[in-house]
């Protein structure tokens, strides 16, 4: 016999948010890594005790290699929003396809920002990821914003 499972587990729209959602956190932490490593490879410290555990002060410093892989501050103000929204429209009902397209187009556009941050793509590349991210977080927006309106 199977235990049953949380109704949110039953709803295929919140199983997919979940799904991408992790795979952005993952993402995430993938940069932060990539940052660390960088960041001991180079030398380059944001701290001073950081600085003196590794070699002294003089490698508490900025270094242009170690802040391009700082892109993880732009996912906080992109993916940050997206788990809010998405956790709320996917409580909206909504088409289970659209919401997919949804989640699936914020992903990639979150991954290829990554990517063209970090691999220093030419422009608009990276802007261009940007604003197709977007698009699904203002439709998810407007979709909450309208089924809230009665209520407020």
């Amino acid at each position: 016999r199977v235990a049953p499972s949380p109704k949110m587990m039953e709803n295929s729209v919140f199983m997919s948010f979940t799904f991408y959602s992790t795979i952005l956190i993952l993402k995430m932490y993938a940069v932060a890594i990539i940052t660390g490593q960088v960041r001991l490879r180079k030398k380059a410290f944001a701290n001073p005790e950081d600085a003196l555990r590794n070699g002294g002060l003089q490698y508490y410093r900025e270094d242009p290699d170690v802040e391009r892989c700082r892109a993880h501050r732009n996912d906080m103000e992109n993916i940050f929003p997206f788990l809010f929204l998405g956790a709320i429209y996917s409580l909206l009902d909504p088409s289970p396809t659209v919401a997919r397209i949804h989640f699936f187009i914020f992903c990639v556009g979150r991954i290829v920002h990554t990517i063209a941050y970090l691999l220093q793509l030419k422009a608009p590349t990276r802007s261009v990821a940007y604003g197709v991210a977007q698009l699904p977080c203002f439709s998810m927006a407007l979709q909450i914003l309208l089924a809230a309106t009665p209520y407020w």
